[in-house]
């Protein structure tokens, strides 16, 4: 055991648990109008802690242990025979305890389950959206992480390649949302009220702790105190601060005004667009990748939500999955050692390796969204998936929780 790495690990577990909790519940709840802030806090906090005692039940065993080429087996139910703690005795993966990479792992789950909500925010019964994300998690999250991550997974063994949660994260949970958004139908009075966010200062804060968790979400992911790691952290800066100042000066140059709201989904673009290549991509493409996806991003919140017709309430499908299958695509070029990247010796290798990337995009993509789908279908005949109309227009926060953000 390394104990450099030990610490690494630890503290980056501790920052993507920042990402979460307070980061993307202080930056959805800023979105949404103020009388459901209190019930997107609510469901960003309970989809994560629900997915980290499934995580420790069977979802670390069926994503990480060995199985098939979909999915891995049971040895590792309850963390079985990872630890004997009265022996001391602790299994390793790598340099570090297992429990420790088990850990790091659990908050990945949770804020990709947590992400999802962002799709369905103020319309969805809380009872839904616990019974989804069981169900999401287990036939969904659970599968691609194996496919991608682990050794004889489907796509592992392909070569696709994902340092941090590209496919896994982000196009997995960007395609569950807008489905949701899609089964449950839109907001009432969507497209003829105004929906604006209620406190921008909050989400700002809420994108700024993003911001700083994701340094554990992508340079952690070396998995330990290395030089990978340190590749990892520099791009991650360096995009977000390309897909800042793109998407600030696009939206300046087409609609007169720089926003704040711009500035911060800029951010959370550039960081989405440098996941699956942190490691993988020199300094240089990481710019290009921060840059060209928050270009993206901002036509995939505006012209593509168009010509989708859907209700996404806080744009995660046209942000994390748009931006997560331009980041995947991109790092298939500019892994290369010819564009400053540690991966491939030659530019003809380029052309193979976006297919790799492609094939993890659409498997992702279909099965993501048929397993929402199904889950959808079934949590809406247990439960029921949407709030009365009368709940919904008088806000979630006092019809289901019996609480208010704010005295009036």
């Amino acid at each position: 055991m390394d104990k450099a790495d030990l610490a690494w690990v630890s503290v980056s577990t501790l920052l993507v648990l920042l990402m979460v909790l307070p980061g993307l519940a202080l930056f959805y709840g800023g979105l949404v109008r103020s009388k459901n802030v209190l019930s997107v806090l609510m469901q960003v906090a309970s989809t994560f802690a629900l997915a980290v005692v499934i995580w420790f039940l069977y979802g670390y065993s069926l994503a990480f242990t060995e199985g098939n080429a979909l999915v891995g087996g049971f040895s590792r139910v309850l963390f079985s025979g990872m630890l004997d703690a009265g022996a001391g005795k602790f299994e390793l993966s790598g340099t570090i305890p297992e429990l420790s990479f088990a850990a790091f792992q659990a908050t990945f789950a949770g804020i990709t389950c947590a992400l999802i909500v962002g799709g369905f925010a103020e319309r969805a019964r809380f009872s839904a959206v616990l019974v989804f994300t069981v169900i999401w998690l287990s036939f969904a999250y659970i599968p691609i992480a194996h496919m991608v991550w682990a050794p004889g997974g489907w796509l592992f063994e392909r070569g696709a390649l994902d340092f941090a949660g590209g496919t896994v994260v982000h196009i997995n949970s960007g395609v569950a949302a807008l489905v949701g958004a899609y089964v449950i139908g839109k907001r009432i009075g969507y497209g003829k009220e105004s929906m604006q966010p209620h406190n921008l200062p909050m989400a700002m804060i809420g994108a700024s702790l993003l911001w700083v968790g994701w340094f554990g979400f992508n340079a952690g992911s070396a998995l330990s105190a290395n030089e990978t790691a340190a590749l990892a952290f520099f791009n991650t800066l360096i995009a977000t601060a390309g897909g800042i100042l793109a998407w600030l000066f696009a939206e300046w140059r087409h609609k007169g005004k720089p926003s704040l709201l711009g500035a911060i989904s800029g951010a959370v673009a550039g960081l989405v667009g440098i996941t699956p290549g942190a490691g993988l991509v020199g300094p240089g493409g990481a710019l290009i990748i921060g840059i060209l996806t928050g270009l993206v991003c901002l036509w995939g919140v505006n012209g593509l939500k168009r010509m989708l017709r859907a209700d996404d309430t806080l744009d995660v499908f046209g942000i994390h999955a748009v931006g997560g299958m331009m980041g995947a695509l991109l790092t298939g070029v500019f892994n290369a050692q010819a564009l400053g990247g540690p991966g491939l010796a030659a530019m003809s290798d380029i052309p193979g390796q976006l297919w790799l990337q492609l094939e993890g995009i659409l498997i992702t993509l279909a099965w993501s969204g048929v397993v929402a789908w199904i889950a959808y279908f079934v949590v809406d005949r247990l439960c029921g998936l949407r709030v009365s109309p009368e709940a919904e227009r008088e806000g979630l926060d006092v019809t289901t929780h019996g609480e208010s953000a704010y005295n009036r």
